[in-house]
């Protein structure tokens, strides 16, 4: 065998191993879990964080309960319970006060978080659910009305947080409604439209539709939704089949889809280390992002049954996953450590 074939199959057999090395590299750590006893069957649905004020929000839907979680030690400190579905919330530290989006009472409830009392709401349609804000106005973007509500459609109401009070909605053609993501360079606001398998684009200022992108070609019941704005990518997360679809948000073009957990209802993007973390039933997957269109899966962490919640706390390099109470599983909150 002569010098220059030894030195190819040696270049090859080296890649190989590297290739094989990078998709099987531990992406997440497990540090701690605590077990949360007093939870019933039911599913999570959302958190926030205060990493100021060292606290985690999280929302036990169906137990009608808000958690709250020392941040660094995942010690549960308080929890509320005049509530009958919490969906998703938003922490504003300069107010000190917590947003939480209730479903059945159709309402966006608010507290005080030095002493967790209510201090007011603000009144939706019923099936309020998802929510974004925008920081630059104080306003959150919550979707309600739709299938949950019995309505032919949903809307997205604009509530100004720092009045407590609502200036304005978006109504929406379609009675299923799910994710958000907000542009912070520019008016757009991204959402995901489940009743017709597509991303509906809105300019959050006039208040009108943009574009309509399908996405059906690659799945279908899209849920969640993650915004790459330095590299103007989407990542959009459908539910039959699970998959990680990657959209061009200047275009609407699809540019990669691959496989990934089923059942996703939380997505996190990476910007420092270009990850998307894919919160699914029984896996959360890690996807590392090479270039804007370009990515591969580096973690595939056997989890839960619906362990479909989750969120990335980049300043402190962790990432919090909610375990529903099922059969033989209690349930608990995962803390892992976001390895390099």
């Amino acid at each position: 065998m002569n010098k220059t074939r030894v030195m190819i199959l040696s270049a090859l057999f080296f890649a190989l191993v590297t290739g094989v090395w990078a998709q099987q590299k531990p992406s997440l750590e497990l540090l701690q879990t605590t077990p949360l006893p007093e939870l019933k069957d039911g599913d999570f649905d959302h958190f926030t964080a205060d990493v100021a004020g060292n606290r985690l929000f999280s929302t036990a839907e169906e137990n009608s309960k808000v958690l709250v979680f020392d941040l660094k030690t995942a010690k549960l400190i308080q929890t509320i319970s005049d509530l009958k579905a919490p969906h998703s919330l938003l922490y504003r530290a300069d107010l000190k006060k917590l947003f939480v989006v209730d479903g059945d009472l159709g309402e966006v409830k608010i507290y005080e978080t030095d002493s967790y009392k209510p201090v007011g709401s603000i009144k939706l349609k019923e099936g309020a659910d998802a929510s974004a804000y925008d920081p630059s106005t104080k306003y959150l973007y919550v979707v309600n009305g739709g299938k949950d509500a019995k309505l032919p459609n949903a809307y997205i109401s604009l509530v100004d947080t720092t009045t407590a009070k609502t200036v304005g909605e978006i109504k929406v053609d379609s009675n299923d409604v799910e994710g958000m993501a907000i542009e912070k360079s520019g008016p757009r606001i991204f959402v995901v439209i489940r009743g017709n398998n597509s991303i509906e684009v809105f300019d959050r200022n006039k208040r009108t539709l943009l574009a309509t992108w399908s996405i059906a070609q690659e799945g279908k019941k899209p849920t969640a939704i993650a915004f790459d704005e330095d590299g103007h990518r989407l990542f959009v997360g459908p539910r039959d089949p699970g998959k990680l679809i990657v959209v061009n948000s200047d275009s609407g073009k699809v540019v990669a889809s691959m496989p990934a957990a089923a059942m996703v209802d939380d997505m996190a993007y990476d910007g420092q280390r270009k990850r998307i973390y894919f919160a699914g039933t029984l896996f959360t997957d890690v996807f590392q992002q090479s270039d804007a269109d370009h990515y591969e899966q580096i973690g595939h962490i056997p989890t839960s049954f619906r362990a479909k919640t989750a969120i990335l706390v980049p300043e402190l390099n962790r990432f919090y996953l909610a375990v529903p109470h099922h059969q033989k599983q209690a349930a608990e909150i995962r803390v892992y450590n976001v390895l390099p």
